[in-house]
């Protein structure tokens, strides 16, 4: 008995041994197995946002040109609007001016001419154009350029005296200063 023990006991642990060993050794393939896939994954994870960057930047490179292009068209179009509403202005110049060689009557002509110098300011007004103040005012650097002083006594110095050429500002911002006299 054994005997048979023994030789039944040796096909068994042959069993055992060659069941035990095809774990171990498929233990250490699917770890292989299971890092290539990860490293498969990853490689298509960085495909895939190495694709998704290069996209983005055409598309911030498209949106850049597209706005350049804009600005330009639009520094290009900018005083049309402007320009386009000054017209009936010229018309009412060009009709003040036949009236002027066709008419005596002097007082109609100035009238006329009012009439368009009026139609001209509300037309800045509009626009937020506005002439600057300078009389009786102090004298400001941000709004005026001095062309020269006057001895005005003390009551005018540091105030404006005169005033050569208006000045405006669009908005809040001076588009042109006004040249005045002031008293010293």
């Amino acid at each position: 008995m054994s005997k048979k023990e023994h030789k039944h006991e040796e096909p068994q642990n042959e069993v055992q041994q060659t069941v035990e060993e095809q774990p171990q050794e498929n233990k250490e393939s699917n770890p292989i197995e299971e890092l290539e896939q990860k490293v498969a994954e990853l490689e298509q994870k960085v495909a895939d946002l190495e694709d998704i960057k290069l996209r983005q930047m055409a598309e911030f490179d498209n949106y850049r040109r597209r706005t350049n292009k804009e600005k330009l068209e639009l520094i290009e179009t900018a005083g049309e609007k402007i320009f386009t509403e000054m017209l009936p202005l010229i018309d009412d110049f060009e009709r003040a001016v036949t009236a002027m060689e066709q008419s005596d009557d002097i007082n109609a002509v100035r009238e006329g001419i009012r009439l368009i110098q009026q139609k001209f300011l509300s037309f800045l007004d509009k626009h937020d154009v506005h002439p600057i103040e300078t009389e009786g005012v102090d004298f400001s650097t941000d709004e005026h350029e001095a062309i020269t002083t006057f001895a005005a006594g003390e009551d005018k110095k540091g105030k404006i005296i005169d005033c050569t050429q208006k000045g405006y500002k669009l908005g809040d911002k001076v588009i042109r200063f006004a040249k005045v006299v002031v008293g010293e």
